[in-house]
């Protein structure tokens, strides 16, 4: 349900990670950032009192390393690249309240009084450390995780032994506190995969942490002992309550911390929901009430890699297609919490379909009528019908729908909602025909009909506001409305509220459309200069003699269709195979897959992928498998990628 707008003490307090400085932004900071941004500005609509924190990470080995291989001091690299994340955040119009290094002083004091608190109160130890480590990831590795050859399980480079001396906190001491707090707050780790697995871990045991370093000068010092300075995830974490003001302003942290809510990506939702909840409770303080892990992006089915010239700058995005699409589509393709296939040719089709088709499409044509039939100022309404009721319903239950589904961080969710509001919109124009109304002289039928379309658009600036806002902006003026739709409160729209004699401002459209040829021959153009320096190496052709060609009518009776993967098991005793339910829209059916190895559970819920619909049942370990889905390998075994869809076609569509 909506929340009161006279609600008192109504905080939200919200973080993305803290974004390590040895390399540039890319998509993935672009994500998290964009998706804390859309939750924050709809909170701020909602009544809430908000603060947004992002920030830098830059202390540790890794800048120590990068600095050194620049020729410059590890504050000196640290200086250069903030900035980078800085400008994006611009470039993308993020509203954040407030930016931290981990280099200020602020965060520097805030580091060591925790340090000291803890070590005072016997949870931190000095020991000796001998353990597998891993350079990049700044993280020592249990045997029992390690790869083959003794490699990172998470960046698959090569471990050092390593053995120093080294403070220790003691994290196995408040497992049983965090698992009860988990217990009685089943949102404290989301999606639910996520929580799932975080207390499975717990139940499995976890050691005391070391959270100092001798071999590395670039941290925070311990304070008493400069021999050692804190280690970087321990230094890390406490940005949340350095910029909250647990030492410098126990006001505003007493406002905002029961309010703590923290965005990261999946790879690092141990730190977030076993050491960081451990560490506050340690404190005496509370866990923040939800840690969300979304997951990563892919680039046309492969791995985001500088080898392989696919990442994918978000300032180019940005200056090609606009910051408003490039938000849009982050976070209307993909489920957040699930992984996600950055697909250019997706990009323009989702700009092309939804912004320019569906959006564009209604507030065009709507105040074009308004124009023509009324001279440009809108006309005084007649009691509504029963179309206009139905209209006025689905308004009502978008609004609750919106709501419910960002308060799950459930951000395509949300956008679905209102674009069925836009969809219905676009709809209503084509039964009630207001030009033929218009033509017949029917101007008090005319005039409900251009009120109820203005009553659509009007709600639909509101509550795309928070994801466009831009574009909510250029909608709110041309619908002659004054003031900043991102600053409103939705709660305080009324439908059918209008002023009667306002003058609509018709302007440009609000997404041109992007001719698909022409783009096709940019982008070939685009990705030829990309490969340019390779192409004295080209890949051999395969013979022709190696394909064997078949009939087009064999083609034919292959029957292909779109399907989405609705669950996923695994299949005792089998290493290889997963047992999926998948949804073709017009029946769901089972299909057993040997994909184990390539793919986790949670990386397949809710993928829609291609399946042969048509092929004869078999029985795979018992379990009866009612089609194939399709993929592809690179014929080592080592990687493999699923045929998927490159836009939201509709279950069941036969793929020809």
């Amino acid at each position: 349900m909506p929340e009161n707008l006279n609600q008192e003490n109504k905080t939200f307090y919200l973080t993305t990670p803290i974004y390590y400085v040895n390399d540039i932004p890319h998509i993935g900071h672009a994500y998290t950032t964009i998706a804390a941004d859309v939750m924050c500005r709809y909170k701020r609509m909602k009544g809430y009192d908000v603060m947004f924190l992002t920030g830098t990470d830059e202390h540790g080995q890794k800048i120590q390393q990068s600095a050194a291989a620049k020729g410059l001091t590890p504050i000196e690299l640290a200086d250069r690249t903030v900035l980078n994340f800085r400008e994006l955040w611009h470039a993308l119009g993020i509203s954040n309240d407030d930016f931290i290094r981990t280099t200020e002083e602020r965060h520097h004091r805030t580091v060591q009084a925790i340090f000291k608190k803890l070590l005072d109160q016997g949870d931190i130890y000095k020991g000796t450390y001998e353990g597998w480590y891993c350079v990049p990831c700044e993280t020592y590795v249990p045997e029992s995780s390690m790869g083959e050859d003794k490699t990172c399980p998470d960046c698959r480079r090569p471990l050092q032994m390593m053995e120093e001396e080294s403070y220790f906190f003691r994290a196995s001491k408040y497992v049983p506190r965090l698992l009860e707090y988990y217990e009685k707050n089943l949102r404290g780790v989301m999606p639910r995969s996520r929580y799932n697995e975080i207390v499975s871990f717990l139940k499995s045991g976890v050691r005391d942490q070391s959270i100092s370093r001798t071999t590395l000068k670039w941290g925070i010092p311990v304070p008493g002992d400069d021999a050692h300075v804190v280690y970087v995830w321990f230094d890390a974490l406490i940005n949340y309550v350095t910029a909250c003001g647990y030492l410098d302003d126990p006001e505003k942290f007493a406002r905002f911390w029961p309010s703590a809510h923290h965005l990261v990506g999946k790879d690092i939702i141990r730190f977030h929901c076993v050491v960081w909840p451990i560490m506050l409770l340690a404190l005496g303080v509370n866990p923040p009430v939800t840690v969300f892990a979304h997951g990563w992006w892919t680039v046309e089915g492969e791995k985001m890699s500088k080898s392989r010239g696919n990442v994918v700058d978000p300032f180019e995005m940005v200056e090609r297609y606009g910051r408003d699409p490039f938000r849009y589509f982050l976070l209307r393709e993909v489920p957040f919490g699930l992984d996600g296939d950055f697909s250019e040719a997706a990009l323009v089709g989702r700009i092309n379909s939804d912004l320019a088709n569906d959006l564009g499409n209604l507030l065009n044509r709507t105040l074009q009528m308004v124009d023509n039939f009324c001279g440009g100022v809108l006309p005084v309404s007649g009691a509504a019908g029963q179309l206009e009721q139905e209209i006025a319903e689905l308004a009502a239950k978008t609004v609750r729908d919106v709501d419910e589904k960002i308060s799950d961080f459930a951000f395509d969710e949300a956008l679905k909602a209102i674009w069925a509001l836009i969809g219905r919109g676009n709809k209503y124009i084509d039964e009630t025909m207001p030009w033929k109304l218009a033509k017949e002289g029917k101007e008090e039928d005319l005039h409900r009909v251009l009120n109820t379309l203005y009553d659509v658009l009007r709600l639909g600036s509101l509550l795309v506001a928070p994801f466009v806002p831009d574009t909510a902006a250029r909608l709110w003026e041309q619908l002659g409305l004054e003031g900043d739709p991102g600053k409103c409160a939705i709660d305080g729209f009324a439908w059918g509220e209008r002023t009667p004699g306002l003058k609509v401002n018709k302007g440009k459209v609000l997404f041109p459309r992007i001719d698909m040829n022409e783009w096709k021959k940019d982008k070939e153009a685009r990705d030829g200069r990309k490969a340019a320096p390779a192409a004295a190496a080209p890949a051999p052709e395969i013979p022709l003699e190696h394909e064997e060609a078949v009939e087009i009518d064999a083609f034919r009776a292959v029957e292909l269709r779109v399907a989405q993967i609705v669950s996923v098991e695994e299949i005792p005793k089998s290493k290889k195979l997963y047992k999926l339910s998948i949804d073709l829209g017009y029946e769901k059916r089972t299909i057993v897959s040997g994909i184990k190895e390539f793919f986790t559970p949670e990386e397949l819920l809710g993928k829609r992928i291609v399946i042969v619909a048509n092929l004869k049942p078999a029985k795979l370990c018992g379990v009866e498998s009612n089609g194939m889905l399709l993929a592809a390998g690179d014929g080592k075994k080592t990687t493999l990628s699923l045929l998927t869809p490159d836009r939201d076609i509709p279950l069941g569509c036969r793929v020809s």
